[in-house]
């Protein structure tokens, strides 16, 4: 180290002035001041909504762009570093059971705190004239269903899954081109200089797409304040209030004590993804952190092969934050509407969601289709209730969003644990 170098870092780097600097030029930071803006603009000039709703629009379509060729190098190239295929079948075998065990946690839990806290007693709003919303939901709930759902995972056209980013067919496909990479031997391995080189561009897009996060969080929640406005917080503000409590215990417990087991520090890590966290909280777009998340687990100290198949996979199956809100909303519409919900008739309904949230899986308003399909089949709380949540939905899509990226990572570092495939020097390295 030269002198210049040693006066840099003991004088220059000190001054107020590179101080400043350095500060704004955080990603992280500059993220927070876009989000302020944002509200403000989205208040007192509702009149730019049009124009906020582009702008996020753009920013999520750079990302989505990314999202199939990044899980699809990824997953090859971690299939076909493999020493075995067995350990493929057994790490998706087990992230599954990660799933199903944790997402039935989640809706446990927002059952428990719904009935607990009473968000819709004593509530009397009268249902908005939302008839065409409704009906529009009603129509794609009846529409839904599993067998094919489960039919269409698997591609008819290689290039059309990546056309549409279908995240699962664009799974099967790299799965199978990983597997088919392996059996080539010497072929194979020699595709995998060329394909590593591949991942490195498509990564590299993504580092230079991630300088306009800023904008991409100050449309998204311009947008969404200016639209809707925070006066409709009001008449609803107990249930919002219920969702963004029970998603924090939910972290803070349950995915903490996954952490704990896994001698992993939950807040070390959510230090480590706190801008991927920012951008969905602007944009309301769990997709948005997706290639993003994959490559910061990889740094984290996870295996390549299972942030692979956990993450891409996880975004179907492991909706945490997804599974709580329907659980708290359908047990909310039904203290509104005076419906009193025997204990099998809520264990019921905790039964349908576990297999209702799945198949709705990567659809545009799931949300709403799969707490409509619900409330149609238990036939006891009306129907038309949905419309209530219309207005607020979209100030709680952030929590439901962080809270399933969140839940997302907790399992790729679970699996990879159990698989000792993960590395806890790089880990140590990261986190200090």
């Amino acid at each position: 180290m030269g002198q210049q170098d040693l006066y840099r870092i003991i004088v220059i780097d000190r001054e107020p002035k590179y101080l400043m600097k350095r500060f704004f030029s955080n990603l992280t930071v500059q993220v927070i001041t876009a989000i302020l803006i944002g509200v403000v603009v989205g208040l007192y000039f509702p009149g730019f909504a049009p124009w906020a709703q582009r702008i996020s629009k753009m920013f999520i379509g750079l990302i989505s762009m990314l999202i199939a060729p990044i899980i699809f190098f990824t997953i090859v190239l971690g299939i076909a570093g493999m020493e075995s295929l067995k350990k493929v079948g057994r790490v998706g075998g087990k992230a599954l059971l990660y799933f199903e065990v944790v997402t039935t946690f989640a809706l446990i839990i927002g059952v428990t705190v719904a009935n607990v806290i009473g968000p819709g007693r004593g509530i009397n709003i009268p249902i908005p004239a939302e008839t065409e919303k409704v009906a529009q939901y009603q129509q794609q709930a009846s529409e839904m269903n599993i067998g094919d759902y489960v039919s269409h995972i698997i591609p008819t056209n290689f290039v059309e899954a990546f056309a549409k980013g279908d995240i699962l067919q664009v799974l099967v496909i790299a799965v199978l081109f990983g597997f088919a990479m392996s059996h080539l031997g010497e072929t194979g391995k020699a595709l995998i200089p060329t394909f590593e080189r591949l991942s490195k561009v498509f990564f590299g897009i993504l580092k230079m797409v991630m300088k306009l996060a800023p904008l991409g969080a100050f449309g998204g929640i311009a947008y969404t304040v200016s639209t809707h406005g925070v006066k409709t917080l009001k008449p609803l503000a107990v249930l919002m209030g219920s969702v963004y409590v029970t998603m924090a215990l939910f972290i803070f417990i349950v995915l903490n004590l996954i952490c704990y087991l896994c001698k992993v520090s939950l807040f070390k890590y959510l230090k480590h993804i706190r801008q991927e966290l920012l951008i969905v909280f602007g944009t309301s777009s769990s997709e948005s952190a997706l290639p993003g998340m994959m490559d910061k687990l990889e740094k984290l100290g996870c295996a390549r092969s299972v942030v692979g198949l956990v993450i891409p996979t996880g975004y179907s199956f492991n909706l945490d934050g997804t599974t709580i809100y329907l659980s708290m909303a359908t047990i909310f519409l039904a203290q509104v509407f005076n419906v009193d919900l025997s204990l099998g008739q809520e264990l019921s309904i905790i039964g349908l969601l576990m297999l209702t949230s799945k198949g709705a899986a990567g659809v545009t308003g799931s949300g709403f289709i799969v707490l409509t399909s619900t409330l149609a089949a238990i036939k006891i709380i009306p129907v038309e209730g949905v419309a209530l949540l219309l207005g607020v939905d979209r100030f709680m899509s952030e929590a439901r969003a962080i809270t399933n990226v969140i839940g997302n990572g907790v399992a790729t570092i679970a699996v990879s644990v159990n698989e000792n495939a993960f590395d806890r020097a790089k880990y140590e390295e990261v986190t200090a």
